[in-house]
């Protein structure tokens, strides 16, 4: 039989809405068990608050996934990469499953899901990669909704459903189920998976390369001093030399990493000639092509300072947002106004807004858009402002005064349209970063992107609480829609869509 009538006899691939909803479920729910499910798993088995502590170790991959996400360019093919990612996860989920009974297991257990991060972060590099290798740039825009529907819906499963079955049913039963879903989902990706690229180079020529295993000797060194100064940290002398040693301790490792790739790329598009030619000679041609690919564009400060700043204002709403419903009296009510209501309405926020970009261009849709996103701020203040008499005589009160059902429904409906809105302004700041993504390096500039995108949570969520405790709720989401607006000038001095589009293409 020849090739073509394979080609024709063969299982017809899956849809687009089918494979972005399933292969981003699958991109979620590992993120969802390493990041928060294991937390309770350890609470669950005794482990102290400071070895929980430790498991914000697991967000370090995600924060340098950028240094090996060429290799995924560079070898095989995205398809096979995360064909390959979720087989292993799979297999380390059922090492987990097997090992959970066990006593005395949860040091092996943290240690397979330490390693097990790292293959996750690599999945979610060859997923963004095949979305952008796949789809055109109407299509990308399409379907952001989808990625950020069953993305969520992953973490909701991993926190929801896997945590509850782990804490009732057994811990075994729990992570098996995960290996059992993810194991489902390979299978049916090898089946229906659209074949999109031609592998450049075979996957299995990275094997037996010994400079392969320098990106993991570094990021395991970078861990071991992470672990060392928690260690020292802990120390009786260490102690008495940092009175706030707690706030150094539980600190999340991605959000320094964030920091520091943010400062190099600052430095990189300063010296980018100078820096381009050094790692040339050095022989690290691939890699810095991919990294000077990105910078050596135009207009790339703008560029970077509004992937940075644009959601400033949502990332400080969205900290202080919990500990103001708290703080008004309506702790009991979070859990379904935020999943019962905010979760749905994100969704349908961020469907309607690449929709929209699909039909009417970033160009068009960038302002009204982002409008919406920071308008939420405030809608926050106007509601704050409202009910100050509420915060004030229920914060840190054991038994708070019911604030009525009006109160309480302006309340969701607020918070209604901020999830709605934030759904808008995610679409457009996940088409932008795809935007900027080159053909031979998607996958490592989407890395380098939503890199950029956690320091802006870092610096703004450390800032929000100062900021909060200093003006108060009301005046706080005013400051926050402020500080909003310098991300939003720079809408004036980016490259859109065309633009970028041209430049990708030479």
């Amino acid at each position: 039989m020849t090739a073509t009538k394979e080609k024709i006899s063969g299982p017809k691939p899956a849809i687009p809405q089918v494979w972005t909803f399933t292969t981003y479920f699958c991109e979620g729910l590992p993120y969802s068990i390493i990041r928060t499910v294991s937390t309770v798993f350890f609470r669950d088995n005794g482990v102290s608050l400071e070895g929980i502590g430790f498991t914000s170790l697991f967000g370090l991959p995600w924060a340098l996934k950028f240094f090996w996400a060429p290799h995924v360019d560079r070898y095989g093919t995205k398809r096979q990469w995360l064909l390959l990612m979720q087989l292993l996860l799979a297999g380390l989920l059922l090492i987990t499953a097997a090992l959970a009974p066990l006593p005395h297991a949860t040091p092996l257990i943290g240690l397979a899901l330490f390693v097990g991060s790292f293959l996750a972060a690599t999945h979610d590099i060859a997923i963004d990669g095949y979305y952008l290798e796949t789809l055109d740039s109407p299509g990308q825009a399409r379907f952001v909704g989808y990625r950020v529907m069953a993305y969520r819906i992953a973490m909701m499963t991993g926190a929801g459903i896997i945590a509850t079955i782990g804490t009732t049913m057994g811990w075994s039963l729990a992570f098996g189920g995960s290996a059992l879903i993810l194991a489902l989902f390979s299978a049916y990706h090898l089946r229906y998976l659209p074949h999109s690229e031609a592998a450049r180079l075979p996957l299995a020529l990275l094997l037996p390369r010994p400079k392969a295993g320098r990106l993991l000797s570094f990021a395991a060194v970078a861990a071991l001093v992470l672990i060392a100064l928690r260690l020292l940290g802990r120390t009786i002398p260490w102690q008495s030399l940092l009175p706030r040693q707690d706030f150094w301790l539980n600190i999340d490792p991605a959000a320094p990493v964030s920091l520091l790739l943010a400062i190099a790329l600052i430095i990189v598009g300063l010296k980018r000639r100078e820096i381009k030619k050094w790692l040339r000679h050095k022989g690290n041609a691939f890699f810095s092509e991919a990294l000077f690919s990105f910078m050596d564009r135009e207009k790339i400060g703008p560029i970077l300072a509004f992937i940075v700043l644009i959601r400033t204002g949502e990332y400080m709403l969205s900290s202080m947002v919990a500990p103001f419903m708290v703080d008004l009296g309506i702790k009991q009510h979070y859990g379904w106004i935020s999943g019962g209501v905010g979760l749905p309405f994100s969704i349908i926020g961020a469907m309607l807004g690449g929709w929209l970009i699909a039909r009417y261009s970033l160009e068009k849709m960038i302002w009204p858009l982002l409008l919406a996103q920071n308008f939420t701020n405030l809608t926050y203040m106007f509601l704050a402002l409202k009910l100050k008499g509420f915060v004030l005589l229920n914060t840190g009160n054991p038994l708070p005064a019911a604030i009525g059902a009006n109160n309480l429904f302006a309340v969701v409906c607020v918070h209604a349209f901020d999830q709605f809105a934030g759904g808008l302004g995610t679409a457009v700041l996940m088409v932008f970063l795809m935007r900027l993504c080159q053909p031979r390096f998607k996958a490592a500039h989407y890395a380098i992107g939503t890199g950029l995108m956690s320091f802006s949570g870092l610096y703004a969520g450390v800032a929000s609480g100062f900021l909060a405790a200093w003006a108060g709720y009301g005046y706080f989401f005013g400051i926050s829609f402020l500080l909003s607006l310098p991300g939003m000038a720079l809408i004036f001095f980016v490259p859109l869509a065309e633009n970028q589009q041209k430049e990708a293409l030479r």
